[in-house]
């Protein structure tokens, strides 16, 4: 992979670049990004870049013997490690590398649920066992074959339970001309052993622009669809390429419908939305409600007067504005709260009918009857 093919880091890619332009790479990286932050893919170029036998200034040049073999992900001196479902007690990393080229070359924003399905998980638990531990001392015992440095590249570390601390001597004091590349989601989970043994390079979410663009350009996305999903995505690139793979909602007029039927109390109107709602598909239903969240929040912002920070398209901007004049910070604040405990439950296949006429009275409970809570008592706003 090569870093033109990753969306948007510009300033993280050239802080790469520079690292080997100026003979300053450190043996062990932790690369540090939430979900979809393309973590993974630049830890993947940055390598590439690495063994690249005729680096450009801004790049791998992508035709040499060793880039070639990088794309597919099939070098002798590149390695992976990754959480997996182990069935025996002696499986590791290359037990389901073939699935995991297929997974990677198929999305390089990978998440584990996504690399669930390439595997036959079952109700096993992800993990990073004592045998990939092993396998891991034992492919870095040796020294590079064809490129100047021996590249691991350890996806989702959070996974190394105790046994990581096996790993502690190999990250300290590596082979010659090893490079050992930590890609993490979740700093607090990661053995503190590890970590102090690991230059960090924060890798952050990315902008809404970047995001838009690339469904602009390569997904063929309409202006309206494109600044949707960058909107509900985020900065994350992975619920930004699930959301393609879904039917196409107006999220916004759907939405604003539901909360006028909520404040105006019509009750016939409302169990018809539910049946509407509960047709929609688990995927969809949660993405509608990170979208009213997420335009609740925008409603917030502009009440508290930092229109400037706001991201909407014109006409969803219009319509926030008029709710931003009607709607309280604590009314507000109840609704995302009871649409948060929503996404929750959807997410565990709650009754979609019960949970979305359940919501329905209680945002009726804010809205009109213009009541909020708190604590787990219900007073006047």
């Amino acid at each position: 992979m090569q870093f033109k093919e990753i969306i948007g880091q510009q300033e993280v890619k050239q802080r790469l670049i520079n690292s080997v332009i100026e003979n300053r790479v450190s043996h062990a990286q932790l690369f540090l990004g939430s979900e979809g932050s393309g973590a993974l893919a630049l830890a993947v170029a940055y390598a590439q870049y690495v063994s690249c036998e005729d680096k450009q200034p801004g790049d791998s040049c992508g035709v040499c013997a060793s880039c070639r073999k990088y794309q597919k992900l099939m070098h002798p001196d590149l390695h992976f490690s990754y959480p997996f479902f182990a069935k025996h007690k002696d499986d590791n990393a290359l037990t389901f590398i073939e699935q995991w080229r297929e997974a990677f070359t198929a999305n390089p924003y990978l998440s584990l649920d996504i690399w669930r399905n390439y595997l036959d998980a079952e109700n096993k638990q992800a993990n990073i066992n004592i045998a990939e531990c092993h396998q891991i001392i034992k492919k870095l015992s040796f020294k590079p074959f064809e490129s100047a440095y021996k590249i691991l590249i350890l996806w989702l570390p959070e996974y190394l339970d105790k046994e990581g601390n096996a790993l502690l001597k190999v990250i300290e004091e590596p082979q010659p001309n090893t490079l050992f590349l930590l890609v993490a989601q979740n700093q607090d989970q990661i053995l503190n052993t590890i970590l102090s043994r690991t230059q960090l390079v924060k890798i952050p979410c990315l902008d809404y622009e970047d995001i838009k663009t690339e469904m602009l350009t390569r997904h063929h996305q309409t202006e309206t669809a494109a600044a949707e999903i960058a909107y509900l995505a985020n900065g994350n690139m992975t619920e930004a390429l699930a959301m393609l793979q879904q039917d196409s909602k107006n999220y916004h007029e759907l939405f604003v419908q539901w909360l006028r039927l909520c404040v105006g109390n019509k009750g016939l109107e409302v169990m018809n939305f539910v049946e509407q709602v509960a047709k929609m598909g688990r995927e969809n239903q949660k993405n509608f409600v990170r979208y009213g969240i997420s335009f609740l929040r925008e409603c917030c912002l502009l009440r508290a007067g930092v229109g400037r920070i706001v991201k909407l398209p014109a006409n969803e901007l219009e319509t926030a504005k008029k709710m931003a004049e009607v709607i309280s910070f604590a009314m507000a604040e109840a609704v995302i709260s009871e649409l948060e405990k929503a996404h929750y439950h959807i997410e565990r296949n709650a009754n979609p009918k019960i949970l979305f006429l359940d919501v329905s009275l209680q945002i009726i409970k804010i809205l009109h009857l213009k009541i909020v809570p708190e604590g787990n008592h219900y007073i006047p706003n």
